[in-house]
């Protein structure tokens, strides 16, 4: 058997496909599994081991081409995207599984119809039911759900190349490390306010005695700058000097991650680090990291999460979360 998966697009959603990816493996141990993803993914999603091949075609033209030349027996389209369906069917992709959104069911073979507990159960089950339907149709049953974590593996040469990164920024290797990451790049209103992060790596270093990172892609630069000046001691500063290979290394050697809803959050528990996640606007019970070594803060207020991008009001789903109550969550965490 000939399988196509199509990623998905973002690092949070990508980490989010892994069990499922993992259970059509199960369903499908003899296939040849092939990812479609975009080029900073292939990277970090092939430390999961679960494929044979990834590809990374960038026009619909070249996705295309790719497929047909492969001649793909079944596809399993995770993104909602109309493109993403298209480029399955002009392949000639022989059963294309995928929701039914978008207005693209004729273009896959075998639409499923969008769950109706999709914004009450997490992002995990959502791309589960995707394959769940591809096993009742091969196999008339689907496997059990061994693992609903997703887990991404490090080599110890990556380790060591992150834990030399560090000390060439200037970290001491005889304290524990907590990194911060206080952007998100597609959304303003999911981040925490600068000055707070600030306040916090002021807070940890001065309390709990430890190194304190900052990260996050090369478009969080200016966000980061803003908390290291606002800082009064200032915080290493790595924000965009790493790929998504080298962030996952650098999370997997830090003992714990203080992160806004985004993809960092993800990574960083499926590589085996602490997180706490600073939840705002956004949907946690869906998007939270799904994982034991993973918690979540918020603010009880009335209008999240409403998903907004930019808040119309006074941002008082982050303003009421106060530096103390994350320290306080930090301080348990690294002592446990």
């Amino acid at each position: 058997m000939n399988i196509l998966v199509r990623g998905t697009n973002w690092i949070g959603d990508a980490v989010m496909t892994l069990p499922a990816i993992a259970k059509l493996r199960r369903l499908f141990p003899d296939g040849h599994l092939t990812l479609q993803t975009r080029e900073w993914a292939k990277g970090i999603l092939g430390q999961a081991s679960l494929f044979d091949e990834i590809i990374t075609p960038n026009s619909l033209f070249d996705q295309i081409r790719a497929i047909r030349q492969r001649q793909f027996d079944l596809a399993v389209v995770f993104p909602n995207s109309f493109s993403s369906a298209l480029v399955v069917r002009v392949g000639g992709v022989k059963k294309s599984y995928g929701y039914a959104a978008e207005r693209r069911s004729f273009l896959l073979t075998d639409p499923i119809p969008t769950p109706e507990w999709k914004d009450s159960r997490h992002e995990v089950h959502y791309y589960l039911e995707l394959v769940d339907a591809v096993g009742k149709n091969f196999f008339g049953t689907t496997t059990s759900n061994h693992d609903l974590e997703p887990r991404l593996s490090l080599s110890n040469v990556q380790r060591l190349d992150a834990l030399k990164m560090l000390r060439e920024s200037g970290i001491d290797p005889t304290l524990r490390t907590v990194a911060l990451a206080p952007g998100s790049t597609n959304s303003r209103a999911k981040r925490w306010l600068p000055e707070r992060f600030a306040e916090l790596a002021d807070e940890l270093r001065s309390q709990l005695n430890v190194n304190v990172v900052l990260i996050g892609s090369a478009d969080d630069r200016e966000i980061s700058q803003r908390v290291s000046d606002l800082a009064r001691r200032k915080p290493i500063d790595i924000t965009g000097r790493t790929d998504i290979v080298s962030a996952a290394a650098i999370l997997g050697v830090v003992d714990m991650l203080v992160s806004n809803d985004m993809g960092l959050a993800h990574l960083a528990p499926a590589v085996g680090t602490k997180t706490l996640v600073i939840f705002g606007p956004t949907n946690q019970l869906t998007t939270r990291p799904m994982s034991a070594i993973a918690s979540t803060i918020s603010a009880d207020v009335e209008c999240a999460p409403c998903m907004l991008r930019d808040c119309p009001i006074d941002h008082r789903c982050m303003t009421r979360i106060s530096v103390a109550s994350v320290f306080d969550i930090v301080a348990k965490e690294l002592v446990e």
